[in-house]
């Protein structure tokens, strides 16, 4: 374990380097609306530049995860900001949306490195107390920039227009060099089972073509099968013949992991999803990418005090509990959404996006805090790269169904369906909170 003392400052830097990844969805969401109306598409169609990248976001973090485990973590977030800030730029200047969706998978996948690195930074450096009130420091932060990405990406597009707001997570590059001496430059040094990684990133494509393809048609929901059909028994055969593969056995057969990633999936789908409702519902009305980040700005300062709120709690509570309630609030959230979106209510919308904020910054550390205290330390890293894999295709998931049957339902009927996924989760984890009332 590295120096305790430093822990608010790593924390900071990370939760800051996370936060500027966060952008890369919170910001740009802003003016989905302006890049609609630039590039000639519907809501349903530019949805895809958040729910791609979402998807990229997921299924590459337990890659990232898997490597450092193998070769340290300093290589990898290196190449991960490198290629999150060249795509970036790429999409910044994009001619059209095939390109600016391809610059948005790339930039997803370079992102990806930062929330399981990130997180891994702070489980390998610190322990005990110190390790979980810099977990609440890591979420608080990054809540709190990617809050503030709306505002800055209204702010960026009223005087530079979208594609610099599309740039934005460029900026990451300028935060490795303040973390580089507390990156672990050490790993096993073992193989990647790249056919693994394979197969899990294409039944998460499937998952999330599926669940879009209300608004995309028969061919991308035929994709989205096929993909899940032939890739969850794939997976299940390559568990069984390479228990120590991309998703080792000891890891995928500990019900703790597998029901906390489930549960906290629901907090990014309500996240991603109100990313995407919220600006239609007020660009409809008229609202400028400017005046949407201003509304949003209540959201930010409610990211600024999570970090007060999840640490404490998580400690009282104990991870399962902390999930349940997070779970909980995003429900809430999103039934909230829901009733802002059908009246075109700014002031109830907000107060959804400040309730999905809340439960945001409890959800991921009490996801890392359940999962970190839940496997061996030599599977650590692939383990926290595993539950962020199923927590970020939440969020595709959430931003799919808004894009998807959004445009069959409603705004507000699809976020009401939504809000059935966090009361599950929740109620998945109610038998493992009683059975660990000890927190982990």
């Amino acid at each position: 374990m590295g120096d305790q003392t430093d822990a608010g400052r790593v924390a900071g830097l990370v939760g800051l380097l996370f936060g500027l990844a966060g952008m890369g969805s919170a910001a740009v969401a802003v003016t989905l609306p302006a890049i609609a109306a630039d590039l000639d598409l519907t809501t349903g169609g530019v949805s895809w530049v958040i729910s791609l990248y979402a998807l990229m976001l997921a299924v590459a973090t337990a890659v990232y995860g898997r490597v450092a485990d193998l070769a340290g973590i300093r290589l990898p977030l290196l190449v991960g900001v490198g290629l999150m800030a060249g795509s970036a730029v790429l999409g910044g200047f994009a001619p059209n949306i095939e390109v600016l969706l391809a610059a948005r998978i790339l930039q997803g996948m370079g992102a990806a490195a930062v929330p399981v690195l990130g997180m891994a930074i702070v489980s390998a450096r610190y322990d005990g107390a110190v390790r979980t009130t810099a977990l609440g420091q890591v979420a608080g932060m990054a809540a709190a920039v990617s809050a503030l990405g709306p505002l800055a990406g209204g702010l960026v597009a009223d005087v530079a227009g979208w594609r610099a707001v599309v740039a934005l997570p460029a900026l990451g590059l300028l935060v490795v060099p303040a973390l580089w001496r507390a990156l672990p430059t050490q790993g096993s040094g073992a193989r990647l089972d790249v056919l693994g990684a394979v197969l899990v990133a294409a039944t998460a494509a499937g998952l999330v073509l599926l669940v879009q393809s209300p608004a995309s048609g028969v061919l991308i929901a035929t994709v989205g099968a096929v993909l899940v059909a032939v890739g969850v028994p794939a997976v299940a055969a390559r568990v069984r013949r390479r228990p120590e593969g991309f998703l080792p056995r000891r890891v995928v057969r500990e019900p703790v992991v597998v029901r906390s990633s489930l549960a906290a999936s629901a907090v990014p789908a309500a996240w991603f999803a109100l990313l995407i409702a919220v600006p239609a519902v007020l660009a409809a009305r008229g609202w400028t990418p400017l005046q949407v980040g201003l509304a949003l700005l209540p959201s930010a300062l409610t990211g600024f005090v999570a970090p007060r709120l999840a640490g404490p709690l998580l400690t009282r509570l104990g991870p399962s509990w902390s999930l349940i309630v997070s779970d909980a609030t995003a429900a809430l959230a999103l039934v909230v959404a829901a009733v802002g979106a059908a009246r075109g209510s700014a002031a109830v919308l907000v107060t959804a996006v400040i309730l999905v904020t809340l439960a945001f910054g409890l959800g991921q550390p009490s996801l890392m805090a359940a999962v970190g205290g839940a496997v061996p330390a030599d599977v650590r890293g692939v383990a926290l790269g595993i539950a962020t894999l199923v927590f970020l295709v939440g969020g595709g998931v959430g931003s799919a169904v808004v894009g998807g049957a959004g445009e069959a339902l409603g705004v507000d009927r699809s976020l009401l369906l939504l809000a059935l996924l966090p009361l599950l989760g929740g109620t998945l984890l109610v038998s493992t909170a009683r059975a660990r009332r000890v927190p982990s």
